[in-house]
């Protein structure tokens, strides 16, 4: 039986929202999207003994090979509606230019702030301490910055791709914390053939090095004033660095681990609804959303280093 809805999905401009990504985010990447059949959802939280606990496997002539069972916890979640609208007056969609589709535009705009909240979300949930236990996470002090011309992070980051119980596979850093991993005298003389300590090394080279697949680079930049007061800008991502192990093809029932995911019900929407109250000749409220939760399945797969640079 079909339902009347107050907010009709509008295929287009769904589409629009879709098409539309802004390649400087890197979000999806470090914790890809899974998608989940309702709003509420279980997850499955594995029991990482069971993996590493090693039975008795031998097996007597007449015998039969020992039992192993693996278990799981699960674990109830739930995703949360993130949305945006912008008001269109039709006075703007009648005097547009050939060419300029205001509702398409608006789509755009509200799918990239949608997109950068989910940026500075996940950023703040990997580049949190409390995320990761203990024995995974470390500060940078002194000459432990990387822009330190005494650091050795060569050195701090095999130790650090070392400790979880996964190898991590991912490097995650921002722009400017990159820059100065890139340039950095014992990386620079690692690579360089010729022994010198000064240059500029690729992405690839520094991956090359510490054996990872990919090294995740997030170039936003976020208003962190209020508004109404003069704008301040800072980078997502910070000053710190994440080394994760990232398995794409897991997912909330998956029994691979992986660091982390986000559940995403039915994915992102757009449509638009009539506003005849505003304006003289009304108006057209566009709407765009879409239902995600970031999830954190086995933070003992990931490494945390606060404060990789000074600032």
């Amino acid at each position: 039986m079909s339902q009347t809805r107050p907010f009709p999905i509008d295929t287009r401009l769904t589409g629009i929202s879709l098409a539309y990504q802004n390649r400087t985010l890197i979000a999806d990447q470090v914790l890809p999207r899974v998608a989940v059949g309702n709003q509420s959802f279980k997850w499955l939280n594995h029991t990482k003994a069971d993996r590493f606990t090693i039975p008795n496997t031998i097996v007597g002539r007449n015998g039969r090979p020992n039992e192993v069972e693996f278990s799981a916890t699960e674990t109830a979640g739930v995703t949360y509606d993130y949305g945006l609208d912008d008001v269109v007056p039709n006075d703007d969609v009648a005097s547009a230019p050939e060419g300029y589709d205001p509702l398409g535009r608006a789509v755009e705009g509200l799918t990239d702030l949608i997109a950068l909240d989910r940026e500075a979300r996940v950023a703040a949930l990997v580049f949190a301490a409390a995320t990761y236990p203990s024995g995974n996470k470390e500060t940078n002090t002194g000459d432990e910055f990387w822009d330190d011309v005494d650091s050795n992070p060569v050195t701090q980051l095999l130790d650090a791709l070392a400790t979880p119980l996964m190898r991590p596979n991912t490097m995650v850093m921002s722009q400017k914390v990159f820059d100065r991993l890139r340039t950095n005298a014992k990386i620079v003389k690692s690579i360089q053939a010729n022994g010198t300590d000064t240059g500029i090394i690729s992405r690839q080279a520094i991956a090359n090095l510490f054996e990872v697949q990919t090294i995740l680079v997030g170039e936003a930049f976020v208003n962190t004033a209020k508004p109404g007061q003069t704008a301040t800008y800072a980078r997502a991502w910070g000053n710190h660095c994440a080394l994760l192990h990232i398995n794409p093809l897991s997912n909330t029932r998956s029994p691979q681990m992986t660091f982390g995911y986000t559940a995403q019900w039915q994915g992102r929407i757009a449509g638009q609804m009539s506003e005849p109250q505003t304006g003289l000749r009304g108006a057209i409220r566009v709407r765009v959303g879409e239902s995600v939760n970031e999830i954190i399945a086995a933070a003992d797969c990931g490494y945390f280093i606060e404060n990789a640079i000074s600032g």
